[in-house]
């Protein structure tokens, strides 16, 4: 089987795709003057921009892992995040407070779905 690599730099690939299955990398917000709710609006467009060009969608998310700098903000995400996931299709989720190197970020989310 080949795996496909989008956005390839030289210390990650944004998205690879292997066997029907799309892995994206953390994704993260590059506006880090937003609060957490802003940020995740961020992160979550990036994540319907990189499954959308790897052929699927966030309803076919199979399994998302979110990072929260503070676990005070997980209402806050969590707004953004029901804003955002489509009734029906939420998918498994964890989520866990996390030290990032930038104090000013707030989120990460990591997803792993199933290509069209």
């Amino acid at each position: 089987m080949n795996i496909t690599r989008l956005h390839i730099g030289d210390t990650l690939s944004e998205v690879a795709i292997h066997n029907g299955t799309v892995y994206l990398a953390g994704q993260i917000a590059e506006d880090t003057t937003h609060n957490i709710q802003g940020q995740t609006r961020e992160v979550l467009g990036h994540i319907d921009r990189l499954l959308a060009e790897a052929g699927s969608d966030k309803t076919r998310i199979l399994s998302c892992q979110i990072f929260i700098a503070n676990v005070k903000d997980f209402d806050g995400m969590n707004e953004a995040w029901n804003e955002w996931v489509p009734q029906g299709h939420t998918p498994p989720r964890a989520t866990v407070g996390a030290q990032f190197p930038d104090p000013k970020r707030l989120v990460e989310i990591i997803v792993v779905a199933a290509s069209s």
